[in-house]
């Protein structure tokens, strides 16, 4: 007669072995996706050679507006087209120019969307009023339609149905027309 707490430890023995293995293999493939994610990792870019431009570079970047993003700013997008504006930036003010010319560029270029805060001038008024005008239209229609509701009598209105807990016996509340 075959010796039974062999064969069973046997079998234990080769499910360990297969769980240890497909233990190491999903191991195997976390590591590797790792490694392969950190393959697509960029070199940081150096800060300028010149702190006093680069910080000059990030307070004008910072009032300005990502036109790819549109919610971020200038500084703090990674999107290429900021960082080459970034660096179009760093090409003015090495050249001499300064903080006013460096905006007056990026608004001729792109329009005062372009400023976080864009001066206050006819063609800027919407920017300035629009969210305004939009919130007194939305409160003045509010306004309405509660005046008019209040006008309406009671058979404009669905009546409410009792609830189960309104019934004095438990039972649930009928229509009118299928009572007993």
């Amino acid at each position: 007669m075959p010796d039974l707490s062999s064969a069973r430890s046997g079998s234990i023995a080769r499910r360990l072995r297969a769980q240890a293995a497909a233990l190491l293999g999903v191991l195997l493939l976390v590591l590797i996706g790792l490694y392969a994610s950190s393959a697509g990792a960029k070199e940081a870019v150096p800060a300028a050679a010149d702190p006093e431009l680069e910080s000059r570079m990030q307070r004008i970047a910072s009032e300005l507006r990502c036109l790819v993003c549109q919610n971020e700013t200038l500084a703090a997008s990674h999107a290429s087209l900021a960082e080459d504006l970034r660096e179009q930036m760093r090409v003015m003010l090495r050249q001499g120019s300064s903080d006013d010319e460096v905006r007056r560029f990026m608004t001729d270029r792109y329009g005062d969307f372009v400023l976080y805060r864009p001066p206050l001038k006819p063609t800027t008024l919407a920017l300035w009023f629009g969210p305004l005008a939009l919130l007194a239209v939305g409160f003045g229609v509010l306004v309405i339609v509660l005046r008019r509701r209040n006008r309406l009598g009671d058979e404009h209105f669905e009546a409410d149905l009792p609830d189960e807990a309104d019934v004095p016996d438990g039972r649930r509340a009928l229509e009118p027309e299928a009572r007993p």
